[in-house]
């Protein structure tokens, strides 16, 4: 079982930047790939971006290429999204998943963290 709690989110201006961090408990995060979600209110769960533990490669969301990046830190059992230029559209609750490197389900879920953009 993996617990992951995210911390991070708040209220922020359009064209400001926010770091989402995701802490990582009761197993180390090796041999998952990690995954950033978000839900705006009465939308879907959409993909944001992922990390793979293998490789460290990232992959991201078009509308978000460029302005989020994600990392992370195995040592620390760690996930970060740092976001930059903001846009009222980002505004959603923001979830961190883990999936084993060698599966395409997410099997862990964060609780969320609730990022607003204001215009």
């Amino acid at each position: 079982q993996v617990l992951l709690v995210e911390s991070g989110g708040g209220l922020v201006q359009a064209g400001g930047s926010l770091r989402l961090s995701c802490a990582a408990s009761g197993r180390a995060l090796s041999g998952y790939d990690m995954g950033w979600f978000r839900q705006a209110p009465g939308q879907e769960r959409e993909f944001v971006a992922a990390i793979g533990w293998r490789n460290g490669i990232a992959q991201y969301r078009d509308s978000v290429k460029g302005r989020f990046t994600t990392s992370r830190d195995n040592a620390k059992n760690m996930v970060n999204l740092q976001m930059h230029s903001l846009k009222p559209e980002d505004t959603a609750v923001y979830y961190c998943a883990a999936r084993p490197t060698w599966t395409s389900a997410y099997e862990f879920w964060g609780q969320g963290t609730q990022v607003t953009v204001s215009s």
